[in-house]
């Protein structure tokens, strides 16, 4: 059997939605570049802006919340405060209650993704906390998000 074939970072036209997200000093580690526990609250940031502006997420007071029950990422060049980054956003799979979003980070004008991954929400009742169907609403942007 032969290993699996090494992570390969992808171009621009793979993603659907992009969000601009500045870096900040303090994501900075000590050998010159962002730390990697950052680029997860980048991709947190990146879907979570999209859904908000979408108007299919009110995490203030909507009655379904997602919860992430799965992330990875994978790294292909470093990024580094004072930069801007670019995170480009799409859906793989889209289940009754769950949604595999993808994330490609890129630098600021870069062809090829510095790092991407994936998370997977499973959206749930505020109150119960337990899953619940996803929403016409819901479904209906996850479409246009769909590689």
């Amino acid at each position: 059997m032969s290993p699996p074939a090494r992570p390969q970072p992808e171009p621009r036209e793979r993603y659907r939605a992009f969000r601009t997200i500045t870096t900040r000093w303090m994501d900075n580690d000590q050998y010159g570049h962002v730390n990697n526990v950052v680029y997860y609250s980048w991709f947190d940031t990146a879907v979570n802006a999209h859904l908000i502006e979408q108007g299919v997420l009110d995490t203030a007071g909507g009655s379904t919340i997602g919860f992430v029950i799965e992330t990875q990422c994978q790294y292909f060049a470093p990024l580094a405060f004072p930069q801007n980054v670019e995170a480009g956003i799409r859906v793989a799979h889209v289940g009754s209650s769950s949604v595999r979003y993808e994330v490609g980070l890129f630098a600021e004008g870069a062809a090829q993704t510095a790092a991407k991954g994936h998370f997977v929400h499973v959206y749930v009742d505020r109150a119960t906390q337990r899953p619940v169907p996803l929403s016409a609403e819901l479904r209906a942007v996850l479409e246009r998000l769909k590689a």
